[in-house]
């Protein structure tokens, strides 16, 4: 969880990511954010994150982008 934090910090230092319940639903993460988390994620994990992971529900709080990871890695 550390190492997604510290991605996630390095993208959006500005967003409180531990507290934060709703990065998609109200707008904190735009678009071009998802792309890099999502560049950086594959990148840092070794996964593949496609277009049929880019739900909202996979990236609106840390421990669903954590979860989504942990699935693709034991994919």
């Amino acid at each position: 969880m550390e190492k997604l934090l510290s991605i996630l910090q390095a993208i959006r230092p500005d967003v409180d990511f531990r507290h934060e319940k709703k990065l998609i639903d109200d707008g904190i993460l735009h678009s071009f954010d998802i792309i890099a988390i999502v560049n950086d994620l594959n990148d840092a994990y070794d996964i593949e994150i496609d277009v049929a992971d880019l739900e909202p529900d996979n990236f609106n709080t840390v421990e669903a982008i954590h979860a989504l990871i942990e699935r693709l890695q034991n994919e």
